[in-house]
């Protein structure tokens, strides 16, 4: 049985997001579209890429109807911190690519981080 001192020294889980997490090339984006999984929520739209390389990877996308390079840097960094902090809770070799909303903007943390899992149970992500 865990002591509370035990758990109090316990190693956090590594949270990061590193290169080796993310997709990085034009043609894993556009195979990822090509296959046309998708789900969309209110502040996201998920596509799911099976196939070779697939390994629970994240590509972030927001266009220029989000907005300037501000707001559009903004929801990549909300969309980013939503998958960081629920990766864990996630399984299967598929790679994701999760295009912002315009509502991502305005919409409470709450909101975007509910979108998310709701959109991953929704493709059986969810372990």
């Amino acid at each position: 049985m865990a002591t509370p001192a035990d758990t109090e020294n316990a190693p956090a889980p590594d949270r990061r997001l590193r290169r080796h997490q993310r997709l990085t090339s034009a043609a894993d984006f556009q195979d990822a579209y090509a296959q046309g999984k998708s789900g969309a929520a209110r502040t996201l739209v998920m596509w799911l890429r099976h196939g070779p390389g697939s390994s629970l990877r994240l590509g972030v996308v927001a266009s220029k109807v989000i907005g300037n390079a501000i707001c559009r840097a903004r929801a990549k960094r909300r969309l980013r911190e939503a998958w960081r902090l629920n990766r864990d809770r996630f399984h299967g070799d598929v790679d994701v690519v999760l295009v912002a909303r315009r509502s991502i903007l305005t919409a409470p943390w709450q909101d975007v981080n509910d979108d998310l899992i709701r959109l991953a149970g929704k493709a059986g992500l969810l372990a």
